[in-house]
């Protein structure tokens, strides 16, 4: 939980409702690991060392273990491999089964079965694939993917064939191809970099390839996605932010999906990506039993905003192979956002959307806020329900006829 695992136990946790407050933030506490020194705890490499990744280390450690999540964790490196650094480990309720931490990466037996709708690649990434590890779908931009290595591993990830290994995709970046391409197709403006994770990479290469991207005349900016802030807050250190610096404009699109993910240790972390100037965006995806509910996710997205970042996208589950369990209705997202529309400010409101299935692109998917229109009028329901009539504008015809432009002296030939 948000405090120690020791306090999660004593049922001292509040509700997620109480969360709207926005009072406090908690740190996510030592827990079993309190017998660590300060120096190694808040050591990212350590945390990387010490991630839990085998089915005795999560026994030991949660022995409330349901028969699904034993299962599922025996078979999980058949298809996308377990790992959990300690610092998020000490979120997870291990007296709640439906704890929404420990369902975003705990394995369960689930995973192992896929539905016919279900794909290995539900974003068609790899048919719009021109070099290895770029993917050009949208005309001006493109994704670079740098590794296939996170710190945790989520369990609905959209690239589970690839990320971990588990299943033999054999990921190896050619950061060269990459790059050459990028450099020889002037419509691409925007690189985004992902992976897995960009963040696991050291300071020195990762400052290597964005001076060898921001060489290219044709880049106007780049973008990181990351969720290392979330699973790894410790990495977020002042040498990091200061060589990000270089490279403005430079965006940062971080993944958290529950007020609980925002303690106090991410806040800071975050903090010192926003103090180095750098726009931050929060990407969720709606996931049930996690933050498939109004007031949730109205206290996450507010919470994000006291974190200093942008709510961007809701997304609806991808047809990742083996997340059936983990997918919310698109009728509840719908739901989500007519409960955030109007009910909380406008900065918190991201944009719900589907990407859709092999490689359509992102669609977004609002509420029915136009109920009719026509060439004369508009009809719209607001926030609350209410009915409102607003006039067309005319298509292309103008306002004053070339008499009345006359009259007042303004038509000359």
């Amino acid at each position: 939980m948000l405090t120690s695992t020791s306090s999660a136990q004593s049922g001292a946790e509040p509700n997620p409702e109480t969360f709207a407050t926005l009072k406090a933030f908690r740190s996510a506490g030592r827990g079993f690991w309190s017998h660590v020194a300060d120096d190694e705890w808040n050591d990212w490499k350590w945390q990387l060392k010490n991630r839990i990744t085998r089915l005795d280390q999560l026994q030991r450690l949660m022995p409330t273990l349901t028969p699904e999540e034993y299962a599922g964790t025996k078979l999980a490196n058949s298809k996308l491999a377990m790992a959990i650094t300690p610092y998020f480990f000490n979120l997870i309720d291990p007296a709640d089964e439906n704890c929404p931490i420990r369902r975003q990466v705990i394995p369960r037996l689930e995973e192992t079965k896929t539905a016919p709708w279900e794909m290995s690649d539900p974003c068609g990434e790899d048919s719009h694939s021109p070099v290895p590890g770029l993917v050009h779908r949208y005309p001006d931009r493109v994704l670079f993917l740098v590794t296939d290595r996170c710190a945790a591993y989520c369990r609905y990830c959209t690239r589970s064939r690839l990320v971990s290994n588990a299943t033999g995709y054999d990921f190896h970046p050619q950061f060269d191809k990459q790059i050459a391409y990028i450099a020889e197709h002037p419509e691409i403006r925007d690189v985004l970099l992902s992976g897995g994770d960009p963040l696991l990479l050291s300071d020195e290469k990762l400052e290597d390839l964005l001076t060898r991207l921001r060489a290219i005349p044709h880049i106007e900016f780049l973008r990181i996605g990351t969720r290392i802030p979330v699973f790894l807050p410790q990495r977020i250190t002042p040498e990091l932010c200061e060589m990000l610096k270089q490279f403005h404009p430079l965006f940062i699109s971080i993944h958290a999906n529950h007020p609980r993910e925002l303690t106090t240790e991410v806040r800071a972390a975050l903090g010192r990506l926003a103090d180095a100037g750098i726009p931050l965006g929060n990407q969720s995806v709606m996931l049930e039993h996690v933050n498939d509910d109004v007031e949730v996710m109205k206290a996450h997205v507010q919470k994000l905003l006291m974190c200093r970042v942008k709510p961007y996208y809701i997304y609806q589950c991808d047809l990742i192979a083996g997340s059936a369990h983990l997918r919310a209705s698109v009728r509840k997202g719908i739901e989500i956002m007519q409960g955030l529309r109007g009910h909380t400010t406008g900065y918190a409101v991201p944009q719900f959307v589907i990407d859709a299935p092999g490689g359509g692109g992102k669609v977004p998917i609002n509420p029915e806020y136009v109920l009719s229109m026509n060439a004369d009028r508009v009809v719209l329901r607001n926030f609350e329900g209410k009915v409102f009539e607003y006039p067309e504008a005319p298509a292309g015809e103008p306002i004053l006829d070339s008499e009345e432009l006359d009259t007042v002296g303004l038509w000359k030939d």
